[in-house]
């Protein structure tokens, strides 16, 4: 059994094709601007949505989750379920007409999916035997074993890296990325397909020298198929109060400031 807290049908941005993503619940990290907040914490949670709240007094206005369980209006509801491997292919399985025969598949994401490990070993395994594509999307935050163990299962690794300074990548993530370089220069001996992502935060990792850091990082690493600059937009922002959370404000970086960190980045561009 997993806990999961989403299952997107029909998505287009986790990998090739059309995919069917799977949202892990719980995460190691802390990035001040996730947009997936439900899927930090590990536990099945409360969630309330103010705006849906008729006032009728059901829940006397405590947030938990025996009153998100009865919640007339679906102003509260509980955030994350435990499913078994077979439930979850089961469920994705009825995508599978749309896939098409190269491209589109499954996709695990989070949260983070690699710190389930079992469960995600199990999903992979089904996925696999079902003659299902594979992609991890992953922050890279995990034991060498438990990555070792994916490679066999997986097809395609979605990599975020949010940074090449150790300490801004502490103070912003709650941890050090050295264990998340090191595990990206072991892929890379893999032979898997690797896509790079990073999200651009405005005064935390958009200016050129980061950028330029980055790349320095990846020049020389077999397997990089792309590499995505994702510019931090505010989405996810109202998740927060909904978990009893507190957002912290970033703004987006321009257009202009896009295009010239992608220059960056030309070299897996043009291969591509």
């Amino acid at each position: 059994m997993g806990r999961i807290f989403n299952i997107q049908r029909f998505s287009t941005h986790d990998g090739p094709g059309i995919r069917t993503t799977v949202f892990f619940k719980g995460c190691p990290l802390r990035c001040k601007w996730c947009h997936n907040p439900e899927g930090q914490s590990f536990e099945i949670q409360p969630q309330y949505f103010k705006e849906k709240c008729i006032v009728c007094g059901t829940c006397k206005g405590e947030i938990n989750l025996d009153n998100a369980k009865c919640c007339p209006s679906h102003a509260m509801c509980t955030c994350g379920t435990e499913m078994s491997a077979e439930k979850v292919i089961s469920f994705v399985l009825k995508d599978a007409p749309y896939y098409g025969p190269n491209a589109g598949g499954i996709t695990f994401s989070g949260g983070e999916c690699l710190a389930q490990p079992d469960f995600l070993l199990e999903c992979l395994s089904l996925s696999k035997y079902n003659g299902l594509n594979t992609a991890i999307d992953t922050s890279g935050y995990a034991t060498r074993r438990v990555l070792e163990d994916t490679v066999k299962y997986c097809d395609l690794y979605l990599y975020d890296i949010k940074c090449a300074r150790t300490s801004m990548h502490k103070r912003f993530t709650g941890v050090d990325n050295t264990l998340i370089i090191d595990n990206l220069r072991y892929l890379a001996t893999t032979g898997k397909p690797i896509w790079i992502r990073i999200p651009v935060i405005t005064g935390f990792n958009a200016e050129i020298s980061e950028m330029e850091a980055i790349a320095d990082i990846l020049d020389g690493l077999d397997n990089i198929k792309q590499v995505t600059l994702m510019p931090y937009h505010s989405l996810g922002k109202s998740k927060y109060a909904t978990l009893g959370l507190n957002a912290e404000d970033f703004s987006p970086p321009s257009d202009e400031v896009m295009n010239n960190l992608n220059k960056c980045f030309e070299k897996w561009t043009d291969q591509n």
